[in-house]
């Protein structure tokens, strides 16, 4: 257990955050079905990303780090060798669902499993297109584990009754296996990491509004690149910095990309001094240094599509919305249920216990900011993001919080509590 302590005086600094891991999974993953060596500088050394790694070297793939960087022997899709036991995707969700694209296409069988979170996420939303493209697969009712027996794909036009940038690039990894086009199209565009990497190691796509289609058969080159700071690490800093007056905090070297800055748009509107300098670009993503100083924040209306671009974000910006002014109202954010925990659930609960008015309307969330948040004893339910933003409320709620289940945060952000701690100078 760990006590955050009101903040005594405004936040002030100025530091990194770890690399994107959602970034981290895909250059880990195309590096090791590329042909040559790949480099990654700053890859993040949270759970999640290891996770990926270590499923890679289960399958025969070298890994070694040199001058900083996390630097793979890339094998090509032909190179990779059964696994002699079950890959553990731990705590990640990505780990498992964009293996499962990569697997489905090869000429083995294997078995994908996770931690008790993990095997309580849906997986039907990935096996069903790729089982459509050939693969055959098992689950246990709709969930982990996952028994797949991989062979000759072919391509698929598919219409993805959810937008998820994890159902796109398992499909998209299957699509490049197979024989023929494959189309991918989701109800708005979720986040493109995919698209931008897959190009970034030589092979073609063609993205078409909410939709993309990538030929079959190619064959991946390795690379080398940077990642970018992650932005769903920033968002809690930028909202301590947000909802505490006369803060002044600058997150350096952070991936901006359209289809992730959701939370910046979010914040913007509720009033936010946000401002976005050193514009530049880091493996084909946008990056830049973002700047937050302490505002009045006042509620607003989050809208149904932002959800694919914000869905990491909104355990904090519920946060911001308890220290708004007014209320504030999430619409469409359903997709929350399936994530580590079930994060309308469980945020709505631990910020009940500090005093917080919250909602639940269907798959809406209305919260009524304007009031003080009380002193509590919190549990993060295993959910990294659910303890950071507690985290975060806790630097508001007078007299602090207590927070069970901390270790969490090593699944993205393992040094998230000394940043905090920086901040207050």
């Amino acid at each position: 257990m760990v006590r955050v302590e009101q903040a005594s005086r405004p936040l002030r600094g100025a530091l990194e955050v770890p690399g994107d891991k959602s970034i981290g999974h895909r250059a880990v993953i195309l590096g090791a079905l590329a042909r040559g060596e790949t480099r990654i500088h700053n890859m993040s050394a949270g759970a999640d990303n290891s996770s990926t790694v270590s499923a890679f070297r289960r399958m025969g793939v070298a890994f070694r780090r040199e001058d900083g960087a996390l630097c793979i022997e890339g094998r090509g899709w032909d190179g990779l060798q059964a696994p002699r036991e079950t890959i553990d995707c731990g705590n990640s969700g990505t780990t498992m669902r964009l293996l499962a694209g990569v697997l489905a296409g090869r000429p083995f069988a294997v078995t994908l499993d996770g931690d008790d979170s993990l095997r309580t996420r849906p997986m039907k939303r990935v096996t069903e297109p790729l089982t459509r493209m050939g693969a055959r697969m098992s689950d246990r009712e709709g969930c982990a584990p996952l028994d797949i027996h991989g062979g000759a794909l072919h391509g698929i036009e598919y219409a993805s009754p959810v937008a998820s940038a994890q159902v796109k690039s398992a499909v998209l990894l299957a699509g490049l296996q197979a024989r023929g086009e494959t189309r991918f199209e989701e109800p708005y565009r979720s986040r493109d990491h995919s698209e931008i990497m897959i190009r970034g190691f030589g092979a073609r796509l063609e993205s078409i509004g909410p939709a993309v289609v990538v030929p079959g058969a190619q064959e991946l080159t390795g690379t080398r690149l940077t990642v970018p700071g992650d932005i769903s690490s920033a968002a809690f800093l930028a909202v301590a910095a947000a909802t505490i007056p006369g803060s002044d905090v600058t997150v350096r070297g952070v991936g901006c990309n359209a289809t992730r800055s959701g939370v910046i748009e979010v914040l913007r509107a509720m009033g936010a001094d946000i401002e976005l300098t050193g514009r530049r670009e880091e493996a084909g993503e946008p990056v830049a240094d973002i700047r937050v100083r302490g505002a009045t924040l006042t509620g607003t209306e989050v809208a149904p599509e932002l959800a694919p671009r914000t869905i990491d974000e909104y355990p904090v910006l519920f946060v911001a919305a308890v220290l708004a002014q007014g209320t504030t109202l999430f619409r469409d954010v359903g997709e929350l249920r399936f994530k580590e925990s079930d994060r309308i659930a469980t945020m709505g609960r631990e910020l009940s216990k500090m005093g917080a008015r919250v909602e639940v309307r269907g798959d809406d969330v209305a919260i009524e900011g304007g009031g003080s948040l009380d002193a509590a004893s919190v549990e993060s339910h295993g959910d990294h993001r659910v303890a950071m933003a507690l985290s975060v409320a806790g630097l508001s709620a007078a007299g602090g919080i207590r927070l069970a289940g901390e270790n969490c945060v090593k699944v993205s952000f393992p040094g998230f509590f000394e940043s905090l701690e920086k901040l207050r100078g």
